[in-house]
């Protein structure tokens, strides 16, 4: 296991492994998931010179669990990654890699402190630049408005969906990961009304891919059942204050060496049909895209599904940045 530190970023106290000593990289993960997401990518991060710094995003694991849902917005969350990275690194920038939400965190982060921060990649997200108007908008129009059920609809309202979740962690997770990874078949997350619960119709599978093992699910199921499911969840209800928040950075290109990894059965990695081309699309709007990597069969939960391909290509992305 890596040493784990508590870090005062500012406003929240977050929980950071760490592993390896060299120039900082800092690794957010995503929804449902914790520092845990990057354990096999910690220790060659370490070997290739650099110290791997995975963050417990706030309201997940050892970190803070403010209780109110402002408090999980792009500014709060950005705020944290650039007070962990000073604490940690003060008189240099920090890289930053972030998988799924991670992925918008660390894009943001660059974003709006580039002096903070050297180099970004993202996992399973693009980067699409500062947004035209809010997502809560665009899955209405696309899904809700249709009488189509989207999770993120679901997730807006308080109580149901943390019910929903911590009345059954283990399951919850088994069915949420399952759902969107690679190996499960076409059509297994379900198409469903409005109005439907997340859980209605999701697959629990007779035996989980190998990827993901009883040990590192059970590590799972103990931080969910401590940590509960309001911090996670009130992410996806904060695209309004992202929305308005972001506006003071129209205009603003990525100005420094940025990566980009998905999986070709993600359906995160081209918004869900929306972007064609994820790579094209973030050409727009960085200005040295240094790869663009789409690993076949792969789905939504990109490193821990395909750890040695993952590797294979951040740490050489790393290395060049030296």
């Amino acid at each position: 296991m890596p040493e784990f530190r508590t870090i005062d970023a500012g406003a929240a106290r977050l929980r950071v492994a760490l592993e390896g000593e060299g120039p900082l990289v800092v690794l957010v993960h995503g929804f449902p998931e914790s520092w845990f997401s990057w354990r096999h990518q910690l220790g060659p991060i370490a070997e290739a010179g650099f110290t791997a710094a995975a963050i417990d995003v706030r309201g997940y694991g050892g970190s803070d669990k403010p209780g109110e849902v402002a408090a999980y917005d792009m500014e709060s969350l950005t705020a944290d990654v650039a007070g962990v990275a000073g604490a940690l690194q003060p008189d240099a920038p920090a890289i930053l890699i972030g998988h799924d939400w991670g992925a918008p965190i660390v894009w943001n982060s660059a974003l709006s402190r580039p002096e903070q921060f050297s180099a970004v990649a993202g996992l399973s997200v693009p980067f699409s630049g500062v947004p035209n108007r809010p997502f809560t908008e665009i899955f209405t129009e696309a899904f809700t408005a249709k009488g189509h059920f989207f999770y993120q609809a679901w997730f807006q309202n308080v109580g149901p969906p943390e019910e929903e979740a911590e009345a059954d962690v283990r399951g919850f997770l088994r069915k949420f990961y399952y759902g969107i990874c690679g190996d499960a078949p076409d059509g297994t997350w379900p198409q469903k009304k409005h109005g439907a619960t997340l859980l209605e119709g999701m697959v629990d599978p007779e035996v989980f891919p190998a990827w993901l093992t009883p040990a590192d699910l059970d590590y799972y199921v103990g931080e969910f059942t401590a940590s509960g499911f309001f911090g996670p969840i009130s992410r996806y209800r904060n695209h309004e204050r992202d929305f308005a928040w972001l506006q003071q950075f129209r205009g603003r290109k990525l100005d420094m060496p940025t990566l980009l990894i998905g999986g070709d059965r993600d359906p995160a990695f081209n918004g869900f049909g929306r972007i064609p081309d994820p790579g094209a699309m973030m050409r727009q709007h960085v200005s040295d895209l240094r790869g663009v990597h789409v690993l076949p069969g792969c789905g939504h939960w990109t490193q821990q599904e395909r750890p040695a391909e993952v590797n294979a290509i951040l740490v050489p992305w790393l290395k060049a940045l030296r």
